[in-house]
């Protein structure tokens, strides 16, 4: 996902806290997140371009990528969240903090107005996609200032 540069909220709009459920709660990616992350998408190639979010898209990689690559994408998304230019949020279960998924927010590059998200569950916890789906447009549509959000139906 490539960063916009505009800031993708006003100044002065405080982020909301991250929704969390009985199966799974979301918290900032960063850096820390790096070695489950990576290993979280990286066992889920196939299931993950198959989700309508990255369909025809070139993330994430057939031939996946290296863990310093990767530190480096988690790096830009959480300069990203703190330019405000862009909110990605690993997907933590519960019980047991593994990373089973990640959500991205980001402006569209059609439309300045709609707010483009993806998200993506492991394939070993696909039955978890809907509820995030589900759990991640209520969260958007109550606490974030978006007009109109672009997140493919599940």
């Amino acid at each position: 996902m490539t960063s916009p540069a505009q800031p993708l909220v006003a100044p002065d709009f405080v982020v909301p806290p991250p929704p969390a459920t009985d199966r799974f709660r979301l918290e900032p990616l960063g850096p820390q997140h790096n070695a489950a992350d990576h290993a979280a998408w990286t066992s889920s190639i196939a299931h993950i371009r198959a989700n309508p979010d990255f369909t025809g898209r070139s993330w994430p990689p057939v031939a996946g990528m290296s863990l310093e690559a990767n530190l480096e994408d988690l790096r830009r998304h959480a300069e990203d969240f703190e330019r405000r230019s862009g909110f990605t949020y690993t997907v933590l279960s519960v019980p047991g903090n593994d990373v089973i998924g990640c959500v991205y927010i980001y402006g569209s590059r059609q439309d300045p107005e709609v707010a483009d998200v993806r998200s993506w569950v492991r394939a070993s916890h696909a039955s978890l996609d809907a509820d995030l789906y589900r759990v991640v447009s209520d969260w958007l549509e109550r606490e974030w200032p978006f007009g109109r959000v672009a997140y493919a139906p599940r």
